[in-house]
């Protein structure tokens, strides 16, 4: 009888993946980045094990979303005081800081646990074409894929 093999930490082999949200969808491109970054597209995925790879994401400040929801999105985020709640448009919020909208779309797509904090790490977001990774030689695939 033949047992299931389970990824051990030590032994996944990580590679770097490189998207560019040029012209990409923020939904679609956050679902690609996530499952990479999981390792959901690696024969030996195992769910309690970070199988997954570093994803670099260049161009944020080119993505998009479909229909009227760059007028309607909203970021929010609760100081915890009396009238401490702090709304901002996804318009804003593209202007200020790009890579925290690419950010916060993957970490909603990841597990609420140590695990999914371990994987967010490997994620590196960049708003312009030039990323400091060079060295690792990314991969270049295409986020539609």
């Amino acid at each position: 009888m033949k047992s299931t093999q389970y990824a051990k930490p030590g032994e996944v082999t990580r590679n770097w993946v490189l998207i560019d949200a040029e012209g990409a969808t923020l939904g679609r491109l956050a679902t690609k980045a996530a499952m990479i970054l999981r390792g959901k597209n690696k024969p030996q995925y195992t769910p309690h094990t970070d199988t997954g790879d570093f994803v670099v994401i260049i161009n944020a400040d080119k993505v998009q979303l479909t229909g009227v929801k760059a007028d309607s999105k909203r970021y929010w985020r609760y100081s915890g005081w009396l009238g401490g709640m702090k709304f901002e448009s996804f318009k804003e919020a593209m202007e200020k800081h790009p890579e925290r909208v690419i950010e916060h779309a993957v970490k909603g797509m990841l597990p609420k646990s140590s695990l999914g904090r371990k994987q967010f790490t490997k994620l590196k977001v960049y708003a312009g074409p030039e990323h400091p990774h060079a060295a690792q030689n990314p991969v270049q695939i295409d986020w539609r894929a």
